[in-house]
């Protein structure tokens, strides 16, 4: 019937077609090599997506398939806020599992093995944890085995102002008990507060409380996220609300001690207005400095004006990316503070809080 279809001779027989090996070895590792990304923002999109979490395993050294981005392929359903992210190899989708929690467009998102990961079939497949040697403190992370920031009771806390210091974070949280790790994350090249941290409790009963009562706070001219890093909010039970309350006075009592510059002093600190590269060139800082002596100087009787430089090899200092204004009196400070603070600066907005005396006396600049 179709004599042409197969013109074979005698004892042969068709060849089928054959899927590369290639297409069928990418198939069969395919579940090993997604990762599933959850909690994502409205603003995400495929492209987004890709370009972060390729830079993300460059940055931590967890690219283990050669050159090039880590990230081959991305699903996004906009309408659960999930994604799947498919890397290049087994090795690579291993070590994005250390990305648990990290922060992409101002939100921690969880990252997990899809449903269809079988873990018996990936053992054969590569490594089924990531490589302990990443370097996670460069995108603001602590590994697991680091701190005690590990588990699903890891809390995130976001919205901090940038003035608070580690002691006065630990302070505020310590309000529900003591902490088995905490990590307040600091931008590398000024070592100042990106404003926000992380952190776990001893006792992981009061994670719900802690949450529930930290979670919307206006601190200074800030208002604080405070939830599971990794999982939605849980509602505190019923036994647990007389702790809530207790907390709850514990941290407005707080809330007043740390409002910013709440008590006036001669110092007047401004972060967000100056950044490391700037001030290593010797023009470029003197020329800074005679900005910052006339920009104070229209508001009071200004005494001194610091502003903490890299060191000689580029290393960072105590106070790096501060400002720091030195007035007279407090008439004159308290007038800065109101002037600069929420002032543009470049493309900066400046915040502008008042600073310990004591402290800048004996030249600790890092509060």
């Amino acid at each position: 019937m179709f004599p042409n279809m197969f013109p074979l001779g005698a004892g042969q027989f068709p060849t089928l077609p054959v899927m590369p090996v290639q297409a069928m070895t990418q198939q069969a590792t395919r579940h090993a090599r997604r990762v599933y990304v959850g909690g994502l923002p409205p603003t995400a999109n495929e492209q987004s997506v890709a370009t972060f979490f390729s830079q993300v395993m460059s940055a931590i050294g967890g690219n283990t398939a050669g050159p090039g981005d880590a990230v081959v392929n991305v699903y996004i359903n906009h309408e659960k806020k999930f994604a799947f992210v498919e890397m290049r190899s087994v090795e690579e989708a291993s070590n994005a599992m250390a990305l648990d929690g990290i922060i992409f467009e101002g939100a921690p998102v969880k990252v997990r093995r899809p449903s269809d990961y079988n873990p018996s079939l990936a053992a054969a497949l590569g490594p089924s944890q990531p490589n302990p040697n990443l370097n996670l403190a460069v995108v603001g992370l602590t590994p697991g085995s680091a701190g005690g920031l590990e588990g699903p009771d890891r809390i995130f806390v976001g919205g901090l102002p940038y003035y608070f210091t580690e002691a006065q974070v630990r302070e505020l949280l310590e309000s529900f008990g003591p902490l088995r790790g905490f990590d307040l994350v600091k931008d590398r090249e000024t070592g100042n507060s990106k404003g926000y941290a992380f952190c776990v409790y001893q006792d992981l009963s009061v994670t719900d409380i802690a949450c529930a009562a930290l979670n919307g706070i206006k601190m200074g001219d800030k208002t604080l996220t405070v939830r599971r890093a990794n999982q939605g909010a849980q509602q505190p039970r019923p036994e647990q609300e007389s702790v809530l309350l207790q907390a709850q006075q514990q941290v407005a009592l707080q809330r007043l001690v740390y409002q910013a510059g709440s008590l006036p002093t001669k110092i007047v600190c401004l972060t967000q207005v100056v950044s490391a590269d700037e001030l290593k060139d010797d023009e470029e800082y003197e020329d800074i400095m005679e900005d910052m002596r006339g920009e104070g100087g229209k508001y009071g009787n200004l005494a001194n004006v610091i502003i903490p430089r890299p060191g000689p090899n580029g290393e960072p200092v105590p106070g790096l990316g501060k400002v720091f204004l030195e007035y007279a009196d407090t008439e004159g400070s308290t007038k800065a503070r109101q002037g600069l603070h929420g002032r543009k600066f470049g493309e900066n907005q400046v915040v502008a809080v008042f600073y310990p005396e004591i402290k800048f006396a004996q030249g600790e600049y890092d509060g």
